[in-house]
């Protein structure tokens, strides 16, 4: 799971990154809102956890720009206690939660756990049953079969978290190249080729895929 940091106090910022890598989180900080926002536009994210009153474009306007353009990330607002009477408005604008400073590493931990378990996989479970007795857990995007971890490449590790943050809808290869690989010169049959692997490592129902459409986990579990 990928997270975007928008932080400009410097304490905090390091601290919270420092916080979620420690959980297995894979974290991108920025202190700009101008350059989170940037990175927003070229990147995937499963998460944004944003600080309201930033330098650049604030915390308000960039879930405003993003929702204005169909993008559903989930947003979690840290806010100020001078912050807390306007938290209206960051609902209105479509954020999942907000976290209030100052805040205990636990308190963050679990609104975002709950945060993702909750708009990825409608579900407070700890973990998410995919069936064929693979079990997924959200937190540290770790795959099970049964008591064995399934062991991934980075690369594979990164088609898998875009995927399964995507349960249930097909993902067209172009995405898959323009989000994943970054629009890197590999070719169609080489995105296949990743999904094969993890359909070796796994089971070749788990990724579902349609001439046309693209691939998708079902979750039936």
């Amino acid at each position: 799971m990928r997270i975007l940091l928008l932080e400009d106090e410097i304490d905090y910022k390091e601290t919270i990154h420092e916080y979620l890598e420690s959980l297995g989180y894979a974290v991108e900080s920025f202190e700009n809102g101008d350059e989170a926002l940037d990175a927003i536009h070229f990147k995937s994210y499963q998460l944004l956890l944003l600080d309201i009153r930033v330098p650049g474009t604030n915390g308000y306007e960039i879930v405003r720009t993003i929702r204005e353009a169909g993008d559903e990330t989930p947003v979690i607002f840290i806010t100020s206690l001078t912050d807390i009477d306007n938290l209206s408005i960051g609902y209105e604008l479509g954020c999942n939660d907000y976290i209030r400073k100052p805040f205990a590493a636990k308190e963050l931990k679990y609104r975002v756990e709950q945060v993702l378990k909750l708009f990825y996989f409608h579900s407070g479970k700890e973990e998410v049953e995919l069936g064929e007795d693979y079990r997924y857990n959200p937190k540290t995007g770790s795959l099970m079969k049964g008591d064995q971890p399934v062991r991934f490449t980075p690369k594979e590790q990164k088609v898998w978290d875009y995927l399964i943050t995507r349960t249930g809808e097909f993902v067209p290869t172009k995405q898959l190249w323009e989000d994943v690989w970054e629009c890197k010169m590999v070719t169609e049959s080489d995105i296949r080729m990743c999904i094969k692997k993890i359909r070796d490592k796994t089971s070749s129902d788990l990724i579902v895929s349609q001439k046309g459409r693209g691939y998708k986990i079902d979750r039936k579990g």
